[in-house]
């Protein structure tokens, strides 16, 4: 079984007992979140869509940790004209475990 849940403005398809990360959510760690934007659910072959969203579907996860990505490096370069500059960001991630996917 699995399923498509927006979570802080993304996509991602999600099964049980799944573990992923996600842009920064604003729950502490060991905490409970229910999601309840699912688009869509697929059930061994029995396939329900929504539109947009599946009324009473609901996706529960768990918060494991926050944490940061590697760092991004944005190297811009004008040739011939003296010009470099570098530039680097490391993104702010949060680690969930998908606990279980309800429809109604």
């Amino acid at each position: 079984m699995y399923a498509i849940v927006k979570i802080a403005g993304q996509q991602y398809k999600v099964e049980n007992d799944q573990s992923l990360y996600v842009h920064r959510l604003e729950t502490e760690e060991g905490k409970n979140v229910d999601f309840d934007q699912v688009m869509l659910v697929d059930d061994g072959g029995k396939v329900t869509i929504g539109a947009p969203v599946i009324a009473g579907a609901k996706v529960s996860v768990k918060v494991l940790a926050h944490l940061k990505d590697d760092k991004v490096l944005v190297f811009k370069k004008k040739r011939r004209k003296g010009y470099k500059k570098l530039n680097g960001h490391r993104q702010y991630l949060t680690q969930i475990k998908v606990e279980k996917i309800q429809v109604k």
